[in-house]
């Protein structure tokens, strides 16, 4: 008798999770985002830090700037090197979208394809140096919502 009602059981919370993968959507096989980083000189020790999201067909990367209560924003965090001065915000270059979203209840911004983030960076050295630190996301469909994501990078500035 135990028996039939553990696989019962089993039979049950088998079908829960099919039925939840069925209705949110399945994940994505692929990441739903990569990241590449690349610096740019444009003047003397001075350089655009380049943090750039491709984003997969279907999805969607919330901006920097939305509402508190709402998705999870796209934020920068920069290790504290003493060799860099950091000079204003991380800009973002790509087609923003600014939509209604039901799941949430007002309008949400949001970029899709690709979006590049770009970051100004002043060097105190002509030697190469690394500014690290930490991309926070969130990306959604219009089904589901994938958890936050770190993601580090090391990207090498100077030194030419």
């Amino acid at each position: 008798m135990k028996k039939i009602i553990l696989a019962l059981t089993l039979v049950i919370i088998a079908g829960a999770v099919k039925a939840q993968f069925t209705v949110t959507g399945a994940a994505p096989t692929a990441p739903a985002v990569t990241w590449s980083f690349s610096s740019k000189k444009i003047a003397e020790k001075t350089y655009e830090l380049h943090m750039t999201a491709t984003i997969i067909s279907g999805y969607h990367l919330y901006a920097q700037v939305n509402n508190a209560e709402g998705p999870v924003p796209t934020t920068f965090t920069f290790v504290k090197n003493p060799l860099l001065e950091y000079t204003g915000k991380v800009k973002e270059v790509g087609k923003l979208v600014s939509k209604l979203e039901p799941v949430w209840g007002f309008k949400v911004n949001y970029f899709q394809d690709k979006v590049d983030f770009v970051q100004i960076v002043r060097s105190k050295v002509a030697a190469v140096v690394d500014a690290k630190g930490i991309v926070n996301f969130m990306v959604c469909n219009d089904k589901r919502c994938l958890p936050p994501k770190d993601v580090n990078f090391d990207i090498k500035i100077g030194g030419n």
